[in-house]
């Protein structure tokens, strides 16, 4: 029986045969592949954004947190459990995270929670779209309309996430996107922004690349500081066939959350996730109390590794790495997050897979709960 991994990109020939054709071109860093990529990304979305690609999700967050001119002194809602990243760009900024706690099902920023977060030195708020569950965004579009506050939403997980029937990037403000190879499609590493604000694209446009723009009579000058973020053409080319095979990767995904959900036992050790109309499915991650059992994290990762089963673990709470710390977060300040960082499993969950490696899964937490 081959082993079983949480997670494997899709690639074939398309994808082979569209990385030759740029390597034969002679023109393989940014260039026409990534203008018609960012074209129908922007069409994907729709809600007539912009899209302008990154060499990774977490350039194009700090890009936007840049040309806001969020800075020292300023404070950045996050959720206190995410990837790293989430949180990583508003230090690099010079900016102050304030974390929240997330649901335990939903694992999103507990919309609740942002209220009493903001300060008068909030300037934005982050909601991450985790797994692909779409955030609750109507009340905090709500309240950052009252307060002032710029929404940045970190999508890197959802491309293809609906919420109220629109996709997530549709609404007007940047929303970042990756495309890591553990994504939904990928450019093997690579990201993007969609916004509708003219200004915005365009300062996204010099900051990703050295700060340069160009006068009318096409003269280079450069105004502001820009860094080295542009995506090459041979990951835009990559990008523009999985991009079309997104929808389908994606009703796939759902097809075995659905059965995993059939499958899966109920337990009160075991945490499932939520589900919620317009889901993208990038990972299913449970929540196992495995000291309940009398086990340990490593005894439940070797239980599935005997039966050629490798699980993911994903994340930690952001505010208990050693960084953050100096922010003067300590245990028992967000219980959801710390609960799920120390419980997390992340299962097999990839367009290959076929509903007999749901089985498998499911098979091995039935034999560890009974």
């Amino acid at each position: 029986m081959s082993t079983l991994p949480f997670t494997r990109p899709t690639l074939g020939e398309e994808e082979f045969s569209a990385v030759r054709q740029v390597l034969q071109s002679g023109w393989i860093t940014s260039g026409p592949r990534v203008v018609e990529l960012e074209r129908d990304l922007a069409a994907y979305i729709g809600g007539g954004v912009d899209v302008r690609l990154f060499s990774s999700a977490t350039a194009a967050l700090e890009a936007v947190l840049i040309a806001a001119k969020i800075g020292p002194g300023d404070e950045v809602v996050v959720p206190a459990m995410s990837f790293v990243a989430s949180a990583n760009v508003v230090v690099r900024t010079g900016a102050t995270p304030v974390f929240v706690d997330v649901g335990l099902e939903s694992r999103n920023l507990d919309v609740d929670l942002v209220l009493p977060a903001i300060s008068e030195k909030t300037r934005a708020i982050m909601p991450v779209h985790f797994a692909g569950l779409p955030v609750e965004l109507a009340p905090i579009y709500e309240l950052a309309a009252r307060e002032n506050l710029l929404v940045l939403e970190d999508a890197a997980q959802a491309i293809g996430t609906r919420y109220q029937g629109r996709q997530i990037g549709s609404s007007g403000n940047p929303v970042s996107f990756s495309f890591h190879p553990n994504k939904n499609m990928t450019t093997i590493e690579g990201g993007a922004i969609a916004s509708t604000d003219p200004q915005l694209v365009k300062q996204l446009e010099a900051i990703r690349f050295h700060g340069i723009s160009r006068t009318g009579s096409g003269e280079m000058q450069v105004e502001a500081w820009g860094g080295k973020m542009n995506l090459p053409d041979v990951n835009a080319a990559i990008g523009l066939t999985q991009l079309k095979k997104l929808d389908g990767f994606n009703a796939r995904r759902r097809l075995l959350a659905e059965h995993y959900f059939r499958q899966m036992p109920r337990h009160p050790a075991l945490v499932l996730p939520a589900d919620a109309p317009g889901h993208s499915w990038h990972m299913f991650c449970v929540c196992l109390d495995f000291a309940s059992l009398g086990m340990s994290r490593e005894d439940v990762l070797e239980t599935f590794k005997r039966e050629d089963i490798l699980l993911g673990m994903h994340y930690p709470a952001i505010h208990l790495f050693g960084l953050y710390g100096q922010y003067g977060y300590v245990r028992g300040d967000f219980p959801n997050a710390e609960r799920i960082g120390e419980q997390t499993f992340t299962l097999p969950l990839f367009p290959a897979m076929s509903v007999e490696d749901v089985d498998r899964v499911a098979m091995v937490f039935r034999n560890l709960l009974t």
